[in-house]
């Protein structure tokens, strides 16, 4: 496997042909959609379907798959450069699941159908699929039911991690990736960042973060050591190009353990 791509999370639109940032963005549907007009990007990009928003807010998916499409057609013809999609998937934190009221299991199989649905409408566009769960069973057991649907997700090009974030460097999540890396499984790792990325980042083809943002907004005053307008680094490129340095600079630097068994 060559060096994991790393894309930055920021909620700046405009990053994507304003002089943006040497990594490539990640970037929300949410944010695309306050935005009337685009420009071509000057930067590769992947598209966050910004579920864990929706959730969190109405307890189901309001967006119909239709809808996604026209956005993820929209933004192919008048940015360009977008490499990949999230699905509409159902996120398994134990927030999402007490707002929508459904079991681990029910989310699984409502983000399989999402996926069925949009590839279906739309075979031609790079909707990735994702595998959702909280433990490493349920990991293991949503690979079983795509099988059941027709889907080798082994053999896709690249298979979302999700309810990964702040979570990485958990042992039992380790081992799995581990685990679904030495089974040939090409993985991009939701909110994956520096905690993680020692030990798991040489497993994964792609994770990205926006914790950036959030550590200059937690800091005290300008994290970047540059003037700019604003009191704190939270929409600063200068800090964000550094944050996201560091991290690429930690992928694989650990001394991986195997510490729990499946």
């Amino acid at each position: 496997m060559g060096q994991m791509i790393f894309y930055l999370g920021t909620d700046d639109v405009y990053w994507l042909w304003d002089n943006p940032p040497p990594h490539p963005l990640f970037i929300s549907r949410r944010r695309l959609d306050r935005y009337r007009n685009y420009k071509p990007a000057q930067q590769n990009w992947a598209l966050d379907s910004g579920g864990f928003t929706e959730l969190n807010l109405y307890g189901e998916w309001r967006t119909k798959p239709s809808q996604y499409i026209t956005n993820i057609r929209r933004y192919q013809n008048e940015i360009g450069r977008l490499q990949w999609a999230a699905p509409q998937d159902w996120m398994c934190e134990p927030q999402v699941l007490a707002k929508t009221g459904k079991t681990i299991e029910l989310h699984q199989w409502l983000t399989i159908n999402n996926y069925l649905e949009l590839k279906h409408q739309a075979p031609d566009l790079p909707i990735i699929p994702a595998l959702q769960g909280w433990h490493p069973d349920d990991y293991l057991r949503h690979i079983e039911m795509y099988q059941q649907v027709g889907i080798d997700l082994f053999a896709e090009p690249l298979v979302g991690m999700g309810t990964f974030c702040r979570r990485a460097s958990l042992t039992p999540v380790q081992n799995l990736v581990h685990r679904l890396h030495n089974d040939g499984l090409s993985m991009h790792g939701f909110g994956v960042k520096q905690d993680g990325l020692p030990n798991i980042g040489n497993q994964l083809t792609s994770s990205d973060s926006l914790a950036w943002s959030l550590t200059a907004r937690l800091a005290p005053g300008n994290l970047c050591g540059t003037p700019h307008r604003a009191k704190k680094c939270s929409h600063c490129r200068t800090w964000a190009t550094r944050w996201a340095n560091k991290v690429v600079s930690k992928i694989g630097t650990g001394h991986y353990q195997l510490a729990w068994q499946l």
